[in-house]
């Protein structure tokens, strides 16, 4: 018998209904969110997100309002660390040669992304980076204020010298790299919001597009790259690849993850005023402030040696070990390493999957979790055999009467 305490709490009806959808895409249930807000007010000393009143204010262009909140109350700025960038390049540098890299960044010459492409200009053989600053930015020009005052600029760099760049206390020696006649400092007319006509357009002109966006507006991001039909290098939270918007490009094998990252936290630098009351954060040898971050993965289009390589599969499929779900024509698989090596029927899998995942080896078909009534075609929906549960909560999978969490349902591929 549990011995935790049981609290109820009165939750307005509209907003639970709305909350438990969300929920339910991620794959946790509502008690499970409430024990992780509770932990987060531990954690922080605080409440984990900032209140305010709200006042009347204009709307402006571009959703700013929206990438403003994304900054302040997510609490999101994360700036990569220079190694997390330069191992995952490292895999991609034959496709990358040759090619114009566009960088959104808060600021250029705070960005390891910038910082990499420009050391490893030559090296890799690039044709070209540019990299776009954000004005709303709490670090927008500290590095390297620039002329008429921090707005909105891009840096664009197409040649870079032969001799080192970097200066004895670590920094670029920018004067030199922008004394080169093909590179450039412009201010921009808007304020750097990659959805920005100005930004859309440098967009259409770059090859590869590689940054961190705000993990908020990361499936905005990955959709406007979708549109575009372009090739990108972006770090994510893998909880984003049981979004609607990006699932689908999962599935039908338009992305997949990068190869430096599979597990375990991530270092990101954060802006001097984020609170530091998290396990793990802290401030390094060079004053900057850091914490770690959960769950976090590179997501990519650029084919990769990895996600060729196939699953070593051990285990055979009996009947007793692998329950067969009451709302789909699939089994239970609880754990990736344990797919049977001889069943050819649909399986159901641990989000994880995708960490393994090789297109040569598997077919995933849909992701059963509470929004697959809705968001997964009918046509593929009878294909699984879903048939509606009353405890299903939209699609999730039901063993014994009750729910397991959200699954990707695949098969063997033909």
């Amino acid at each position: 018998m549990s011995t935790k305490p049981t609290t109820t709490v009165r939750i307005d009806q509209d907003v639970k209904k709305r909350a438990c959808e969300v929920l339910d895409e991620i794959g946790i249930s509502m008690s499970a969110a409430i024990n992780s807000f509770l932990k987060a007010v531990v954690r922080e000393g605080t409440m984990p997100f900032d209140m305010k009143i709200e006042t009347s204010k204009p709307r402006l262009k571009y959703g700013n309002a929206t990438l403003n909140h994304a900054f302040i109350v997510k609490k999101d700025e994360f700036y990569t660390q220079y190694e997390d960038v330069a191992s995952e390049m490292a895999k991609h540098r034959e496709q990358l040669r040759g090619k114009t890299i566009l960088c959104n960044c808060d600021d250029p010459f705070e960005s390891a992304f910038f910082r990499f492409f420009v050391l490893h200009f030559n090296e890799i053989g690039l044709a070209g980076v540019t990299s776009t600053c954000y004005a709303g930015s709490p670090i927008a020009g500290l590095e390297y204020p620039l002329e008429g005052g921090t707005g909105a600029y891009k840096a664009v760099v197409t040649e870079v010298p032969e001799e080192t760049l970097v200066r004895p206390d670590g920094s670029l020696d920018l004067e030199s790299l922008f004394a080169m006649p093909g590179n450039a400092l412009m201010h921009l007319t808007g304020d750097g919001d990659f959805r920005s006509d100005e930004c859309e357009a440098l967009l259409k002109e770059a090859d590869i597009v590689a940054t961190n966006p705000p993990f908020s507006l990361f499936r905005e991001y990955i959709s406007l790259l979708d549109r575009h039909e372009k090739k990108f290098i972006i770090l994510g939270n893998m909880n984003a690849a049981t979004y609607r918007e990006v699932f689908p490009l999962f599935r039908d094998d338009k992305v997949w993850y990068g190869e430096s990252i599979r597990s375990g936290d991530r270092k990101f630098y954060v802006p001097d005023s984020y609170p530091l009351n998290a396990t793990g954060c802290g401030i390094d040898k060079n004053g900057r402030r850091f914490i770690q971050v959960k769950g976090v993965r590179w997501f990519t289009n650029l084919d990769t040696i990895r996600r060729h390589e196939p699953l070593s599969l051990t285990r055979c499929y009996n009947p007793d070990e692998y329950p067969r779900y009451e709302n789909y024509d699939a089994i239970e698989v609880g754990r990736t390493q344990n797919i049977p090596i001889d069943y050819d029927g649909i399986m159901g899998v641990p989000i994880t999957f995708l960490d393994k995942y090789s297109p040569d080896q598997f077919e995933i078909v849909m992701l059963a979790n509470g929004n697959a009534r809705t968001n997964v075609p009918s046509d593929t929906l009878a294909e699984v055999g879903y048939r509606p549960h009353s405890e299903d909560r939209g699609g999730v999978g039901i063993i014994n009467g009750r729910r397991v969490y959200a699954r990707i349902l695949i098969r063997k591929a033909s």
